[in-house]
């Protein structure tokens, strides 16, 4: 049975890493069916929208999709705002494919170790920031500024059910990690927090065997810059997730070798999910062929692992990745002396070959 991918290459770099990404999918000797479609701005010039409805109904009626980038300085100031790139086509695409739950791991790589600003002698961070994406206060209403301009208000909301199932969710792949899952909340101010920690100890009932446990967000940015080893998965909600989980992806040096997943409920046998490198378009490099794909690459080994149960052959694609770098092999982001300077292509073939 052929799996049916969704391709959706995006603006700037977006078609060169997920080029990529495909070949080494193509790789893996599994079957694979690709369709490709427009998003973003490249989308807005052509149809005059940046998630045309084809596009919509091609993730629809796939098995997972493979996002490039979305966005740059071209489409910054479309009028109405809801027509830019990134108002109007990722967050329209999360909520209308109900990709409620975000993973975003933060891993250290052997080769790049010294490229992280921890000092020396820490151990190797390996962790998961589960973040809701959804709910919350980038989706409450109202969200509005005064007639008058002089104040604004935004809603932060959460229900049981939105947290339950996020919660689910990272406990389920706490138990498939080491099995230890910190909760990350404002639990001392916030009504939401309170809802939040009510139900994840619920829900904790039914994974006796994951340790959990609570953390206040503050504290956890502490900690997270202060021994970020002592994390395995982190259950956050929207906000704290996206600021969190970009401090972790620091903390490993290599932002733009990260990679990242949205998952929605099961479609038949399969997790439904979207998956997209960390980094932006960076369209002052695109069609140069000084794009890293890795992030991209390593985000169809999540996708391969966390929506087809393919874990073995995700684990090959990251033993290739590691070993296209312990071999010294950089593209141009990560290049330093006695290193070999190598193009987005040569990058994705040096995978592709080491599968």
């Amino acid at each position: 049975m052929s799996f049916q991918i969704a391709v959706l290459p995006g603006d700037g770099i977006g078609p060169e890493v997920v080029g990529e990404a495909v070949k080494v999918l193509e790789a893996t000797g599994l079957d694979f069916t690709f369709h490709s479609a427009l998003i973003g701005g490249t989308a807005y010039d052509a149809t005059g929208h940046p998630l045309p409805p084809e596009t919509l109904e091609l993730c629809r009626n796939s098995d997972a999709v493979l996002l490039g980038a979305v966005g740059g300085p071209k489409w910054d100031k479309i009028e109405p705002a809801e027509l830019r790139p990134e108002v109007g086509a990722l967050l329209p695409l999360r909520s209308e494919l109900n990709l409620y739950a975000n993973l975003r791991p933060a891993k250290t790589i052997s080769a790049l170790i010294h490229a992280s600003p921890l000092k020396e002698g820490r151990s190797m961070i390996d962790l998961m920031v589960v973040r809701e994406l959804t709910g919350g206060i980038y989706f409450g209403r109202p969200s509005e500024v005064s007639p008058d301009g002089r104040s604004a208000v935004d809603t932060a909301s959460y229900t049981w059910d939105e947290i339950e199932r996020i919660a689910r969710r990272a406990f389920q792949i706490a138990r498939q990690r080491r099995a230890n899952l910190i909760s990350v909340d404002k639990a001392n101010v916030l009504a939401t927090s309170r809802l939040w920690r009510t139900v994840v100890t619920e829900v904790a009932k039914d994974f006796a065997d994951v340790s959990m446990s609570f953390m206040l967000v503050d504290n956890c940015a502490m900690q997270l810059l202060r021994d970020p080893a002592q994390f395995d998965v982190i259950l956050t909600e929207n906000m704290f997730g996206d600021i969190l989980s970009d401090e972790a992806s620091m903390v490993t040096g290599s932002l733009g070798l990260l990679p990242s997943a949205s998952l929605g409920d099961h479609k038949g046998e399969y997790v439904f999910g979207l998956y997209e490198p960390v980094h932006g378009s960076a369209p002052d490099i695109a069609g140069q062929g000084k794009a890293n794909p890795l992030a991209a690459i390593l985000s169809v080994a999540m996708m391969l692992r966390y929506s087809f149960d393919q874990a073995e052959v995700a684990n090959r694609i990251e033993a290739a990745v590691d070993q296209a770098l312990a071999d010294r092999l950089r593209t141009a982001d990560i290049f330093e002396s006695e290193t070999r300077l190598v193009s987005t292509k040569e990058m994705g073939d040096a995978v592709a070959s080491r599968l």
